[in-house]
């Protein structure tokens, strides 16, 4: 089906850089150079100090599950068609905070602080447990 992709926010210059960079396979943060914080959503000042002195920098792609749902039933496009799903707060080893969706990850598995990579599915930054994070025990 042919036409606007809803999964997608409209990029504009600010996230520009984001969006591309996730279509390539990579996740970008913002740090400043002022207070040397990371943070995530991208913003055109720092969210600590309120320096305009912020650059773009790739992440490492770890993270740590911070809390995470199980949804059952969303009405939204494209949702609708993905549940059920893990929707999730991770805590990514620069420091932000991020929300995302676990993928590949059995419900029943899921703990808290569970070691995370990320992945990328059509351009958007989801997250998995890292190698080794689900041991056989889990399941």
């Amino acid at each position: 089906m042919d036409g606007p992709r809803h999964d997608l926010p409209e990029a504009d210059a600010l996230t520009r850089p984001y969006w591309e960079a996730a279509a390539r396979g990579r996740l970008l943060i913002r740090r400043c150079g002022a207070c040397r914080r990371a943070h995530h959503y991208p913003r055109e000042f720092c969210p600590h100090c309120w320096s305009e002195e912020v650059a773009w920098e790739e992440a490492s792609g770890r993270a740590a599950l911070y809390t995470w749902s199980a949804v059952h039933h969303n009405d939204l496009p494209p949702f609708a068609g993905r549940v059920p799903y893990l929707a999730a707060v991770v805590d990514l080893a620069e420091g932000p905070r991020m929300m995302t969706e676990l993928v590949d990850c059995p419900a029943d598995t899921v703990r808290a602080g569970m070691p995370l990579e990320v992945a990328f599915r059509d351009g958007i930054p989801v997250f998995r447990a890292a190698p080794g994070a689900v041991s056989s025990t889990d399941r």
